[in-house]
């Protein structure tokens, strides 16, 4: 599970424009916490802290303890806006959970065990279809990550979300579909190796190469 994060904020009193590049320019960003059956609550964090915590690389699938007048609110980030050229945050939106909340997050992939993968140890590719999960949550219990064991799995196998066993609270957001999440294909030249070895197993069945087949065939129509 993802840890908990806790971001010290203020409430805001004025909103608008230049009330947010105000408060930017002070370096703090403007952000507001909604839903849970509640008004939306403007605030604002410190831009500093609020980076750090992005730079966990889990802000996103993580409970925020949001501090306000030293009273937490339970939340979790729903989006942030940056900058299009710094990348520097401009305004974050907070969801309010409730006790019992689930939530839908994007939950990142990791590949276990690829050397005991018969496929990867010929020469294939891990071919990585979909990077992250979309998955529906219990909000107490947002997996970090998502382990996929390829052990056993062969050139031309793939793995569908079917496959997957997803921790308990957590069940996957697409379920009309058995989508594909990666698959191990051979690269170019284990391809013409395979290729090769065909023709090898056809002109051996016949006793007569492959090319000379093909001469011959061209040979007769000529003579036609």
């Amino acid at each position: 599970m993802s840890d908990a994060l806790t971001l010290p904020a203020e409430a805001r009193e004025r909103a608008g424009k230049g009330a947010s590049r105000a408060l930017r320019r002070e370096g703090r960003v403007p952000a507001v916490i909604y839903g849970g059956k509640e008004e939306p609550k403007p605030i604002h964090v410190e831009e500093k802290l609020l980076r750090q915590q992005l730079g966990t690389g889990h802000f996103m699938n993580s409970i925020v303890m949001v501090e306000i007048d030293g009273k937490p609110t339970r939340t979790i980030p729903k989006d942030v806006a940056v900058h299009p050229v710094t990348d520097r945050p401009l305004h974050v939106d907070f969801l309010r959970l409730a006790k019992d909340a689930k939530i839908d997050v994007a939950v990142p992939v990791v590949f276990v065990n690829e050397e005991a993968s018969p496929g990867l140890k010929k020469g294939g590719v891990l071919n990585v279809v979909r990077h992250e999960l979309e998955l529906t949550c219990d909000a107490d219990r947002i997996p970090g990550e998502i382990a996929i064991d390829v052990t056993g799995l062969e050139v031309g196998d793939s793995i569908h979300i079917s496959s997957v066993s997803l921790p308990d609270g957590s069940e996957s957001a697409i379920s009309d579909r058995d989508f594909t999440i990666a698959t191990i294909v051979a690269p170019s030249a284990l391809k013409r190796a395979e290729g090769e070895a065909a023709d090898s197993e056809e002109a051996d069945a016949d006793g007569v190469p492959a090319t000379a087949q093909g001469d011959d065939e061209e040979a007769g129509e000529g003579s036609e």
